[in-house]
This record gives C-alpha cells, structure tokens and sequence, in this order.
C-alpha cells in the first residue's frame, strides 16, 4: 500500500514468510467431529439449556419451512474447535439462509480447507517474530484484490478461491505463481466453500489490523474494506427480510455479531423494513445476569452479545431471545442433533 502523508508508515517489503507446512498447529485433521461420530459424543449440558436448544432448533426449522431468513453468525472458535463440518452438513440442508463471522473466521476455514490444520501455536512464534507471518495468507489478500476488482464479498471470494480453479488461476497470477501453485488438500472442510457451491452468502465482518493477513506484503486495505463492505450489504439486505420473522444466532462473538446486527437492523426500520416476531439466540460460555444490563457499574452491561442479541433485539422487535450458556464444544453438537431429528 502507498503512503504519501507526512508519517512514517511500516515497511512491510521487509517482512519474510515461511511455508505454512512448517507450522506448529494446536487443531489436525483428527480432531475434527465429523456428523457420523455426533451421536457417540459425551455432550455435558444442564437440563435448562438441552431445553433451549430444543426450542431453538423448533423455531429454526419453523423459519426455513415458511422460507424466513436464518442466519448463523460465529467467531472463529466454532471453526477452532472442530465444528464446521456439522455446520457444512447444516448448510447442505438449508437450514441456514446465510452464514457470517469475522476475519478470524475466515481464516481458520480457509487453513483447514487449505492443510487439514489450524489454530496456529502463538507463544512460541511470537517470540521469534513469526506469529502469522505463513506466507499462504497471501493467498487469501490476493483473492480479495482480485474479488474486489471484480466488485466480490470477501466470503465469496475465498469461497470461489478454493472452488473455481479460473479464479484460482487469477490468484496466481497475481501473486506470480504458476498454475496450480494453489492447491487446497481438503476443500470439503472449507465452510466458504460449501457456501459458495449452494449460493449461500457468507459474510465477512473484517476490521483493520486485526487478522493476520494484514501483517504480509500483499495486503490492500481498499480490497479488503472494499470486500467486506459489500459483505455487510449483503447482511443488512437479508436483515430486511426479517419483516415476518426470522432466526438470527449468534455463536461465540463478544462484539462484532451483535455490533453488525444492530447497525443492520436499523438500516432495514430506515427503509420502512422493520424486522418483527425475530427469534435470537446467543451462544457463550458466560453466566447470564439480565439484571446486570441496565447498570454500568456492572460488567454485565457491556457484554453486548448478551445484552443486545438476548434482550435488546427481541424487546424491540416483538421477539424472544434465547441465552445458550456453556461450551459451544457441547452446545453446538446439540443443537446439531435437535435439527436432524426435525428434518
């Protein structure tokens, strides 16, 4: 990127990669839950929350038989934690009518589809300076300059990365690679790409500076923002079709899901699409204290997932927010089985 103001700026040509290959990564391939092992899992939830889900996954199916909107927004740590592949099967069965997250998300899904691994090894790469620095992460910058040329979202155009071998091609190019430098070992782990193939938008909620692809040469921020910005488009033309209801869950993201819905949700009452009867859902490991949200000397009122997604939003809306307390590692298998049990 170029920079003609009056500062200094980092030098980013001075930085140097390594093969992702050579990575030392916390999640493999063999701990990933595939759907035929779900019923064999040990899932430790209080009856409360099982009783949750179970209505949850209700309303969910519900929607999808009316054809109302459903969408599923999660941080990385769904991805981190082994779980996409039930969230791929999910999709495949169109229970969800677009998927989002943020940086982190993307990119945990693009290493798996990549190398079959994730969820790098911080503290012993961060005192060598290396933390982030696989060169691979070029490849996910320069689909995004090539998408953003082509006025793509950012989930799109990773998502087409790793299905369309023409674009693909385009992203070598870009780079100087020869074709098929690119090789993706297990697309069918890539949720970006699952939603590619069935026209499922997912959405990518980015900020500046906080992944690791902007730490590497080829990272354009106008691409990016540009990318991006078209994915929230997207977000808040799915929020106003939540005129007669909908289900939006929100899976492990302390701000950016509850932040992105409200600005979203606004835009859709500013055009006279005000969402109604919106079922909301919030996945975390926290207690849950509603008393504590109209108090600012309490830290529970700046727990915006809570605060917003299990009571702001359905108080406003005419809705009934759920609160799903525990380990997403439990959790989210659960609400898994519910939904198979259903369709």
């Amino acid at each position: 990127m170029n920079y003609e103001g009056k500062y200094s700026i980092f030098d980013v040509r001075k930085i140097k990669t390594y093969p992702v290959a050579g990575r030392n990564n916390k999640v493999k391939h063999s701990d990933l839950i595939f759907p035929d092992q779900v019923n064999d899992l040990q899932l430790t939830i209080a009856d409360k929350v099982g009783d949750r889900i179970k209505a949850l996954a209700k309303h969910i199916v519900s929607a999808r038989e009316k054809d109302r909107p459903v969408i599923f927004f999660t941080g990385g740590h769904l991805i981190k934690n082994g779980l996409s592949l039930l969230l791929g099967e999910l999709i495949k069965k169109n229970m969800f009518s677009m998927i989002s997250g943020n940086g982190s998300t993307s990119i945990h899904d693009f290493e798996l589809a990549l190398i079959g691994e994730t969820s790098e090894y911080v503290p012993q790469a961060l005192e060598k300076g290396e933390f982030g620095m696989a060169y691979e992460f070029n490849y996910i910058n320069a689909a995004l300059s090539v998408g953003d040329s082509q006025s793509l979202g950012y989930g799109e155009a990773v998502g087409k990365m790793v299905c369309d071998s023409v674009f693909r091609e385009e992203v070598e190019a870009f780079l100087g690679l020869d074709k098929r430098a690119i090789a993706f070992t297990y697309p069918e782990l890539c949720v970006q790409a699952v939603c590619y193939e069935r026209d499922v938008p997912f959405t990518v909620h980015a900020g500046i500076g906080t992944d690791v692809l902007d730490q590497h040469p080829y990272f354009d921020g106008r691409a990016k923002g540009g990318c991006s910005g078209r994915d929230f488009l997207m977000y808040a033309n799915e929020i106003a079709k939540f005129e007669r209801g909908g289900v939006i869950l929100n899976v492990g993201s302390a701000v950016t899901g509850p932040e992105v819905f409200l600005k979203a949700a606004s835009m859709a009452g500013n055009i006279g699409r005000t969402p109604d009867k919106i079922i909301t859902a919030n996945f975390d490991l926290r207690s849950y204290n509603p008393e504590d949200f109209t108090k600012e000397d309490r830290v529970g009122y700046y727990y915006r997932d809570q605060k917003s997604i299990v009571t702001r939003v359905p108080d406003a809306y005419n809705g009934q927010g759920f609160y799903i307390g525990g380990n997403q590692i439990h959790t989210f298998p659960l609400l898994y089985k519910e939904l198979m049990k259903l369709i």
